[in-house]
């Protein structure tokens, strides 16, 4: 069993250690009170066994908490008090330097909670760990300057989870849709240099990816292009192409008939996408952005978003290319063909490719083959969207999300009376832990509301926080996004206080462990229809708040359903710290995301779709459900009929599949998760490999596929999933 330092670095679980410290404090008081040795040892070895039932590496803070609790319920209170006075001594020692030790131990790789901090960042790369360096930093400003000291309290126990604070000391938004139709069709500004209007499909992609690039390095969250931008100049290049053979002929005197001409332009075009296509794919999984790590970046796929039977026709050859070339993958350094984390792929389903028999349904078939290989792309329902996504002229939109998960609301700009949704961002999020509320309650209903109350109204603060921490940005701060398109095109020096108004951003409130929290309130899982009203009713609340918070700002308040990466195991921890281990509800190194069913919940993949999207349509701000499903490449008609039903039933999902590679013996099956010294680890199940440099694996976690590994929390969350089909 390993314990994790305060410096966040792991080290072996030392009982004498225990022994000491207590024997230290015992020392301290008069003899005539002190304990025995053998009741020393008992209260170590009590600690010990509670240590071990955690099911994953205690932290020095939790070991010393328990130290504490062992002492007492042994009656030796004068002990306990000269324990706990030694902690607070030291404490305050500590205090002066607790940011220089973190950042040391990033430096010398050694900080395991850095290490799984991000599933897509390698901590061992320079450019990463000065993005880590520069984060520490700014947790420390945003902790001691920047927030009120109740936020700061809140966020440190678990109650909410202020995200990013490592961006926070920076004027930074979070996530966006960038307008990539107006960067490409009316030019844009990249590192001082003006980029006009590209005259080919290969030109296009190329600038695509270093808008790409820069948008990332000027935000911390994810951005969405859509493929119905670079599109138009498919026929750009065609044309052009058709000029230079027709020059061709021309040259050596031959003529031939129109049909051989289309022909060999054809050829040719689908030639110069495909070179495109692959620009995109190589260019973001090599990029690296200022914070180290590959843009977070969706790449959306809408025959519907297209203006015209030619423009769609072109769309529709992209969109193949590109599911060609990501069913294929990526090569890693041993030239085999893996799963790449990025771009994120997002097919829409609409009535003209969803069934067989519709013009574009080999494009869902290929969709279908993509997914069940590489686990993309995800789906977004058109019919559900028009259906739930209507804006305040009455009409129903289709539009991507930000990133992984994150949507927009509907919003009609006041100077067009058109929906707008492309150059739209959000402004941050900040997360209520709701296992916290019902556990803080102690099952009293009465209690639960007017905690939930007075925590909502700590996440409203707290956001308010984030927005006034934007107020008054220049544009000059990130002039891609601000000045030259991807966002807006404001003048140099101005505010972009306008776009923080009136829904065109929106602001997130998240939500976690909505499982966990109906559990302990019902003793009943919320898809029991016993429960489930009550966590619908939870929804609601959650909404109306939202709601009052938009009327009294004229800040566009969403809420979000949390996708929580490394926050679902700080979360565990804070839980366990503050009411110990509670079966079935804290006995876990991590709570459940957002209001998904649990991950060990037996439950049929449709079912699972039809209750979460009842949910999902309460989460406005973004959301998406999963089905967990076995290796489907021989099954695709199965995947199709998932597929069907989502469209039928569910705003946006996706399939969760394995895709791994064992470095070691060649191993492409699963990588499997075992237990070594109480800590979870991967190992090939073929030649028992176990160091993750020598391996490749690929799990979706939250939206996002990640590719670097996770912390014990989430490890311990992909082990207990089970299968939905």
């Amino acid at each position: 069993m390993n314990v994790i330092k305060r410096n966040s670095t792991e080290v072996s679980f030392d009982i004498t250690k225990i022994i000491a410290a207590i024997t230290k404090a015992n020392e301290s008081i008069a003899e005539s009170i002190r304990m025995t040795p053998v009741q020393i040892r008992r209260i170590a070895e009590s600690v010990e066994l509670a240590c071990q039932k955690l099911d994953r590496a205690p932290s020095v803070e939790e070991i010393q908490d328990l130290v504490e609790y062992q002492i007492m319920a042994h009656g030796a209170f004068e002990v306990a008090k000269s324990y706990i006075t030694y902690r607070y001594t030291r404490s305050l020692i500590r205090k002066s330097n607790t940011t220089d030790d973190k950042i040391l131990t990033l430096i010398e790789c050694n900080n395991e909670e850095a290490k799984q901090e991000n599933s897509n960042k390698n901590p061992t790369v320079n450019s990463v760990q000065r993005d880590y360096m520069a984060g520490e930093v700014s947790r420390d400003i945003t902790s001691r300057l920047l927030l009120p000291p109740e936020i700061v309290e809140a966020h440190n126990a678990g109650i909410i989870h202020f995200h990013d604070t490592d961006y926070y000391a920076q004027h930074m938004h979070n996530c966006d849709l960038v307008d990539l139709e107006d960067m490409l069709q009316n030019g844009t500004v990249i590192s001082g240099t003006l980029i006009e209007k590209p005259h080919s499909f290969s030109t296009a992609c190329n600038i695509a990816t270093q808008i790409i690039a820069q948008v990332a390095s000027n935000q911390y969250g994810g951005q969405s292009i859509s493929l119905t931008h670079l599109a138009p100049f498919v026929d750009v290049s065609r044309k052009k192409l058709r000029r230079s053979v027709e020059q061709e002929l021309r040259d050596i005197g031959a003529t031939v008939s129109e049909d051989k001409l289309r022909e060999v332009v054809e050829t040719r075009l689908l030639e110069e996408i495909r070179r495109g296509v692959q620009t995109i794919q190589y260019q973001v999984v090599t990029l690296l952005t200022t914070n180290g790590q590959a843009p977070f970046v969706t790449v959306f796929m809408y025959l519907g978003e297209t203006r015209d039977p030619q423009t769609k026709h072109d769309l529709a050859l992209i969109i193949e290319e590109v599911l060609k070339q990501r069913y294929e993958g990526v090569k890693n350094e041993a030239g085999v063909w893996i799963t790449p984390a990025f771009p994120k792929l997002i097919y829409v389903l609409e009535e003209d490719n969803v069934r067989p028999g519709t013009p574009y349904y080999y494009l869902t078939e290929l969709s279908a083959k993509c997914t069940a290989r590489r686990m993309v792309p995800d789906y977004i329902s058109e019919k559900k969207m028009l259906e739930l996504k209507v804006d305040k002229n009455g009409n129903g939109n289709c539009y991507p999300c930000m990133g992984c998960r994150s949507f927009l609301t509907p919003y009609v700009d006041p100077k067009t009376g058109k929906p707008k949704y492309y150059g739209r961002f959000n402004q941050g999020v900040v997360t209520i832990n709701l296992p916290d509320v019902a556990l803080t309650s102690e099952g009293n209903i009465e209690k639960f509301w007017k905690i939930f109350d007075e925590r909502l109204e700590l996440c409203h603060q707290a956001l308010l926080c984030r927005h006034e921490r934007l107020k008054g940005t220049l544009s000059d701060a990130a002039p891609i996004l601000w000045q030259y398109g991807a966002c807006a095109r404001l003048k140099k020096g101005e505010p972009i206080d306008s776009l923080l108004y009136g829904g065109y951003s929106t602001i997130s409130l998240g939500y976690a462990g909505l499982y966990e929290c109906v559990k302990y309130m019902t003793g009943k899982s919320h898809t029991d229809p016993a429960a489930t009203p009550f966590a619908l009713e939870i929804m609601e609340i959650m909404n109306a708040a939202c709601r009052r918070w938009k009327a009294e700002h004229n800040i566009d308040f969403s809420l979000y359903g949390t996708p929580l990466e490394s926050t679902t195991y700080k979360f565990a921890k804070c839980l366990q710290k503050r009411f110990g281990v509670i079966e079935g509800i804290t006995d876990k190194g991590y709570i459940t995301n957002s209001y998904h069913v649990h991950v060990s919940e037996e439950i049929d993949a449709f079912t699972k779709l039809k209750f979460e999207a009842q949910f999902q349509h309460l989460s406005p701000g973004g959301a998406i459900s999963y089905v967990e499903v076995p290796d489907m490449q021989n099954n695709l008609e199965a995947v199709l009929q998932v597929m069907r039903f989502i469209y039928d039933n569910i705003i946006y999902a996706e399939l969760n599949t394995k895709s791994d590679y064992c470095q070691v013996c060649g191993w492409d099956g699963e990588i499997q998760i075992a237990e070594e010294d109480g800590k979870l680890i991967w190992k090939c199940p073929q030649c028992g490999n176990t160091d993750q440099d020598k391996m490749n694996v690929a799990r979706r976690t939250c939206g996002y596929i990640g590719t670097q590994f996770w912390n014990q929390g989430r490890t311990q969350e992909i082990r207990d999933r089970v299968l939905h089909l």
